[in-house]
């Protein structure tokens, strides 16, 4: 009761200015707030403590919090402001933050929430904004049949009805690859007077793109164009344009590529990323780095993804110097370090074969302190041994498997280890393939054909085998003919 009677003097008291000279910068609601990163982290507990100590609370302020969070994907920390923000009382949520609301249950807690709260919300905030967070939902989910379902409600109760819920459906539709399903809902929504947006025709014409369906994909490219409405985008245009490229329409793929060029804003880098994508997979190099160069003196900063972009686009081109050179302009830029950034150069040169390279690189990055992850060395072990270099691939699987940091469910590739295994074998390398095999425990299940592996290098050695036989049965790996075989070639 204390708690509340604060919160209503907070969200409607008046607040007394005292000016004074030197004053501490003010702290904000929103700087208590947006620092609390980890979702364990109670917004709640920080709300009352604020109103608690006396601070005035404006519903704005809150709604922008709420918000940020929303943006951020902090959604359980985004819910917890919104609920506390209605359960104040002192402020009577509008179908806006209903929908708010609704939408944040359906990701934190899933659809089922959001149907109860939709159920239980009065007459008079049941419109196109609280149907419509449902509705979205529904597809966030996959619910197929209750966002149809859903639909058809929404039309029969005559909610006012735009081209966002039927946009939904049809990306719905796009997930789950029933492509011939889009034409109609969007011939369905114009015969109920709903007009469709850009992005309506942008799913409809890539539903046609995804099934090679040029012929209607230009039927409704030019529908769209000749709609008064309708104000063409870069988004639109490219899209056609990797259509294009996909069936091998070079000609006309330039030719869209162009136009979409004409539509960009100049302080859109996603915009120039899409183009200079496109035009790597066309093999323009001069068109991928004048595009590069329009981006960085359009934007006021190039970010990570942006280089990243850039990066793809020359290895795709097999321009690695010009990669590498891209790189060194990347590492003295201001950008936070993002290992993606690099991996693409090493990624691109292990493609290439230039295994020596990628290794150098990666020792590089090892030696700044960078971390590393396990998957790159596997790959690159995995290199090597295609180019039978065994000492250098069972180096790089070695510190593959000494990554603990990272390695988020990586497993090395079962031929590869069992390759080494057998190259060990062949060598009489035993002391080195037992200690590989005993670092290959903590990460992957030991098997028969491991253990098999295992036991030539002890032959081929001289090494006693009764105690690796015995580690078998441990393992619950019984002896079999092969094991009998491969014991008999040693007797």
């Amino acid at each position: 009761m204390q708690v509340n009677r604060r919160i209503f003097q907070a969200l409607t008291g008046i607040t007394n200015r005292f000016y004074h000279s030197d004053k501490p910068k003010k702290v904000s609601l929103y700087s208590k707030i947006s620092p609390l990163g980890n979702p364990s982290c109670s917004v709640t507990n920080e709300l009352d403590e604020w109103v608690c100590k006396g601070n005035k609370i404006r519903f704005g302020e809150i709604q922008r919090i709420i918000l940020d969070l929303r943006k951020r994907k902090r959604f359980s920390q985004a819910l917890e402001a919104s609920e506390w923000l209605k359960s104040s009382g002192i402020f009577t949520f509008s179908s806006t933050e209903h929908a708010v609301q609704l939408d944040l249950i359906g990701k934190v807690h899933g659809f089922p929430d959001a149907e109860s709260y939709f159920n239980n919300l009065s007459k008079e905030t049941k419109n196109d904004k609280t149907y419509g967070a449902l509705l979205h939902c529904y597809v966030r989910q996959c619910q197929m049949e209750k966002a149809l379902t859903h639909l058809r409600r929404m039309e029969e109760e005559g909610v006012s009805l735009s081209s966002v819920a039927f946009n939904d459906i049809m990306s719905l539709y796009t997930r789950t690859g029933e492509y011939e399903r889009i034409p109609e809902m969007l011939r369905h929504m114009k015969e109920i007077g709903v007009c469709p947006d850009n992005l309506s025709y942008r799913i409809c014409i890539n539903s046609y793109g995804a099934r090679s369906d040029i012929e209607g994909m230009e039927r409704v490219l030019n529908e769209m164009e000749n709609q008064s409405f309708i104000v063409m985008d870069w988004n639109t245009y490219a899209a056609v344009a990797n259509t294009y490229v996909k069936e091998g329409l070079n000609d006309k793929a330039n030719s869209f590529l162009k136009k979409a060029e004409e539509k960009i804003d100049n302080k859109e880098g996603i915009g120039y990323n899409y183009l200079i994508s496109v035009h790597s997979k066309l093999g323009n190099k001069d068109e991928v780095i004048r595009l590069w160069f329009l981006e960085k003196s359009a934007l006021k900063r190039c970010i990570n993804r942006d280089y990243i972009n850039m990066l793809e686009a020359l290895v795709r081109l097999d321009l690695l110097e010009e990669a590498e050179q891209l790189l060194k302009e990347w590492e003295t830029s201001d950008n936070c370090y993002d290992i993606r950034v690099p991996y693409i150069v090493i990624i691109g040169y292990t493609d290439k074969q230039l295994y020596e390279k990628a290794e150098t690189m990666l020792e590089d990055l090892s030696t700044k302190g960078k971390i590393l992850t396990p998957n790159i060395w596997g790959r690159l072990a995995a290199g090597y041994l295609d180019k039978d270099k065994f000492e250098r691939a069972v180096k790089c699987m070695k510190v593959a498997l000494s990554l603990k940091k990272d390695r988020k469910g990586w497993k090395p590739d079962p031929k590869v280890i069992m390759r080494i295994l057998s190259l060990f074998a062949e060598n009489g390398n035993v002391n080195d393939a037992e200690s590989f095999f005993h670092s290959l425990r903590p990460i992957v299940a030991v098997n028969r054909e491991m253990y098999h592996a295992l036991l030539k290098s002890y032959i081929a050695g001289g090494k006693e085998v009764e105690s690796l036989l015995n580690s078998m049965r441990d393992d619950n790996i019984d002896e079999n003919e092969e094991t009998k075989v491969i014991l008999g070639i040693n007797q």
